[in-house]
């Protein structure tokens, strides 16, 4: 682990260290996942968000893998990899599905078959082109699909940033140090939310306020009844206005809810609207504010612009997330010397999924890693995570070393550092920064070409418009992750006899691990004698024969109430009479025909 900088930001999230980079097969590393227990333990039903970013299946070959299977078998392998994802998604988790236009259709079917069309999220569109090609033979392709399906109706999306244009919209009339705008008090339903339906006496004219017909308060009693005990002081009280209530309802008198009491004052009127008055001159009002003349007419909302983001659309421009030639920028920056990678995302792309579907310190996991990117974003936005890859050559020369820059903080482009349009003095008043840029534009261009114009005055306009770009440092290095590879297999498979043999990379320790894998036993390295363990049960490996002489030592180290699992390659038939007489709990397992039981084994 690489520790993050003194100088790093404290409202940063911290960097992770709890990560995996493994380079193997995708179906194995996710049944690795699933099936070992320490790592069932860690992973299953607690993985946030996935992403991945399957080969397109588009008949091109890429340097770094070949993309081109027939439809059928493209879906199932993509199925298959479905179905081990979703044992790892948390309830709250999502999974977004990364493809272009010749099997997204298909592709949908699959996540409906496999996820449950209600629980269909979103097709989000990311524009990847910002110019037609002309070699395109038909219509240029501008853009990809993201399907999004959520694992239960638990997971909510968190929202992603507010544009510049929804920031202008707030502002601050009472000298709130937060900006602010008003929100509506009320909220529609007011028959379904009768006991939300009530009066509240104004504190400076003393009306009764209610909802509008078929509204109700939008938030509950007990927080108006606090808002309000800021102007005055309020008490709940039974005004006997249920013909008023249903009214506003929109049923009968008799259907109301009855004993809904009203905010009523508990002074004199003259007392609290002297009150309410002098709190409402001060300034920096509560959420809940007076409106009218000096308070008196009825009451408003404020919205603080620090509560709310942007709710995520399914249109994504490349203004906003990058494209395809921003992300081939980022990898000639990080590898000079390489060729880019044939498919790379842009880290914006991905901050924004990241953000959307996750918070710091939740799991992240892509099992098609490619150039790592899901990875080294999800790192620099305080997620642990998980990334394999298939190719040794992919992983060496790109998932590993931008990996390890980012580390080191070394790695400088993508989301590294974020970069923000700002007034380089204080701008006029309701001016905002994108307005007095594009004012400053125009103006440039009009000076050029009228004549007569006062140099003076346009000096003066482009001195009060002038913006500039502020950069901040967002990631400053640190955390670390475990590099791992996928062992050979223990064992081959004849294709024509479905027959199943043990290969020569089935010997030792490596055969022992396996073997405790694929029966569910977790590791016990320490122990001399025993591989595994689950439960009550241990798990003894012989890399040979099992005779009499195995099993005594086996049972003698036994503890009490246990019973032990042995695998050998070899089992004498003395051997399992005698540990059935010493240990009628235990069994004995010939490899591999006890553990592939389903087919024929020579």
């Amino acid at each position: 682990m690489v520790p993050a900088p003194a100088d790093r930001p404290a409202d940063l999230p911290p960097p992770t260290d709890d990560n995996l980079l493994i380079t193997g097969d995708a179906m194995h590393v996710l049944d690795a996942l699933r099936k070992t227990p320490e790592w069932a333990a860690k992973y299953v039903g607690k993985i946030k968000l996935v992403y991945i970013d399957p080969p397109f299946n588009t008949g091109q070959t890429f340097n770094d893998y070949e993309d081109g299977i027939e439809h059928s078998i493209w879906l199932t392998m993509l199925r298959d990899r479905l179905r081990q994802i979703k044992q790892l998604l948390a309830d709250d988790g999502s999974v977004w599905v990364h493809l272009d236009d010749v099997e997204v259709h298909r592709c949908r079917a699959v996540l409906d078959e496999e996820f449950g069309s209600d629980n269909f999220v979103a097709e989000v569109v990311w524009q990847k082109a910002d110019s037609p090609r002309s070699d395109a033979k038909g219509l240029s392709v501008s853009h990809d699909t993201i399907l999004v399906y959520r694992r239960t109706s638990k997971w909510m999306p968190n929202r992603v940033a507010r544009l510049a244009s929804t920031d202008a919209t707030f502002g601050s009339q009472d000298g709130d140090p937060v900006l602010w705008r008003k929100k509506d008090s009320t909220a529609p339903g007011g028959a379904t939310h009768q006991g939300m339906v009530y009066a509240i006496q104004n504190p400076v004219s003393g009306i009764l306020m209610y909802p509008g017909v078929g509204r109700h308060w939008a938030m509950d009693q007990q927080w108006m009844l606090e808002q309000m005990s800021e102007y005055a002081s309020y008490e709940l009280r039974d005004i006997a206005d249920n013909e008023k209530r249903a009214h506003l309802c929109g049923i009968e008198t008799a259907e109301v809810r009855p004993g809904v009491k009203a905010l009523m004052l508990a002074e004199p009127l003259h007392v609290a609207s002297a009150r309410a008055t002098a709190r409402y001159e001060a300034g920096n009002w509560p959420t809940v504010y007076l409106t009218g003349p000096r308070g008196s007419r009825g009451i408003q909302r404020k919205q603080h612009i620090s509560d709310i983001g942007r709710v995520p659309e399914t249109w994504w421009p490349h203004s906003e997330v990058g494209h395809n030639r921003s992300a081939k920028n980022e990898i000639k920056a990080l590898f000079p010397q390489i060729h880019p990678f044939s498919t790379p995302k842009p880290e914006r792309l991905l901050e924004r999924i990241i953000r959307i579907a996750s918070a710091p310190g939740d799991i992240v996991l892509d099992c098609f890693a490619g150039s790592g990117t899901t990875a080294a974003v999800a790192h620099k936005m305080g997620r642990r995570w998980v990334t394999s890859e298939l190719l040794p050559e992919t992983a060496n020369t790109y998932t590993k070393p931008r990996l390890l820059k980012v580390v080191h903080g070394a790695d400088a482009g993508g989301v590294t550092s974020a970069t923000q349009r700002v007034p380089l003095d204080d701008l006029p008043e309701g001016i905002t920064v994108e307005e007095a840029q594009q004012f400053n534009r125009l103006l440039n261009k009009v000076s050029k070409v009228v004549s007569g114009l006062d140099p003076g005055t346009i000096r003066s306009l482009k001195d009060a418009t002038k913006t500039k770009d502020e950069t901040t440092t967002l990631w400053h290095g640190g955390g670390g992750f475990t590099h791992l590879q996928v062992g050979p297999s223990m064992y081959e498979v004849d294709d024509d006899e479905g027959d199943v043999y043990l290969s020569e990379a089935a010997v030792n320790g490596a055969w022992s691990k396996s073997v405790a894998a694929q029966l569910r036993f977790t590791l016990t390295p320490e122990h001399p004698l025993f591989c595994g363990v689950r439960g009550r049960q241990r798990l003894a490996v012989v890399d040979g024969v099992a005779d009499e002489i195995v099993v005594r030592v086996v049972v003698e180290n036994l503890r009490d109430k246990e019973s032990a699992i042995i695998v050998a390659k070899i089992v004498l038939p003395e051997a399992e009479n005698l540990l059935q007489d010493l240990s009628p709990g235990s069994r004995l397992k010939k490899a591999p025909r006890d553990l592939f039981p389903k087919r024929t084994i020579r």
